[in-house]
């Protein structure tokens, strides 16, 4: 099989550094993508946090802080690739699509499609208002025209078989050319669940040319999952963005040690890790 792409989700949207240890600042985003670099990723996904002491839970899509962000981690990683978040809820995403076009980055994140965002509690109550993730076809779009006149690479997140099949069929429209970057997200409780035994459906459903990944959601239940992705020959993702824990049950503090436990299940499954310069050969970047 083909050599594995680490990607690192450096830090995610929302979660609180008061509460966890995800990292907020420039100097912080590059510290701790060198220990994922160091442990064999190669992409770093990111997301923008508003700087100041009580706002480093909320996002931002300041241009010269996206900037500020992938000079530090380019200079603490050499070669590595960025990933760049586009994730927004609602009509008014001018924003992001300013951010690639400013920036540049070598890949963005692509919402492919729409979702009931949702969460229940035990006693029946919603942890958070029901509110719907909106992909329709001309804001996806949008992303899509903006990533590649960018020069960059759309990464297709699907949260259901649904979205998977509807990236086929972008395809087929010719709304992008070339090979699909997916990325199956699997773990969100209103999405596919995170279940090692709906992998190969989504490898199946996937255009037939297409790369892909896992991002997986959750806690320990989530490394069976990444041993199939390497088993199937998909590349493999995790990161503070979607876990703190690794397969034996322990709490991590940085993003290394998810890396390190993903670099030993692409070995296990017999795969080789793909440096930058590889993942660039790979990715045809």
């Amino acid at each position: 099989m083909s050599k594995a792409i680490i990607t690192c989700a450096v830090n995610g949207v929302l979660t609180d550094p008061k509460q966890h240890n995800v990292p907020v600042t420039p100097a912080e985003m590059a510290a701790e993508a060198r220990r994922a670099y160091e442990a064999g990723a190669s992409v770093m996904h990111i997301h923008l946090r508003q700087q100041g002491p009580d706002q480093g839970h909320l996002p931002s899509w300041d241009i010269d802080l996206s900037n500020e962000v992938q000079a530090a981690i380019r200079d603490a990683c050499p070669d590595v690739i960025i990933n760049h978040t586009t994730g927004v809820v609602g009509p008014n995403y001018q924003e992001a699509l300013d951010v690639v076009t400013a920036t540049r980055p070598e890949m963005a994140a692509c919402n492919a499609g729409s979702l009931n965002y949702l969460k229940i509690r035990a006693n029946g109550q919603w942890a958070w208002p029901p509110m719907l993730f909106d992909n329709p076809v001309e804001k996806v779009q949008h992303f899509i025209d903006t990533i590649t006149n960018a020069g960059g690479i759309p990464e297709f997140e699907c949260f259901d078989t649904g979205i998977v099949r509807s990236v086929g069929m972008y395809q087929k429209n010719g709304m992008f050319k070339g090979t699909a970057q997916m990325n199956f997200v699997m773990g969100v409780a209103s999405g596919q669940p995170a279940r090692a035994d709906l992998l190969p459906i989504l490898a199946d459903l996937a255009p037939e040319d297409s790369r892909w990944q896992v991002t997986a959601i959750g806690r320990e239940e989530i490394w069976p999952l990444h041993a199939k992705a390497a088993e199937l020959g998909g590349h493999l993702r995790t990161g503070l963005e979607d876990t703190f824990y690794l397969a034996d049950g322990t709490k991590v503090t940085s993003n290394g040690q998810l890396i390190e436990e993903m670099a030993k299940t692409a070995r296990n499954a017999g795969r080789d890790i793909a440096t930058p310069q590889e993942a660039r050969a790979i990715l045809g970047l």
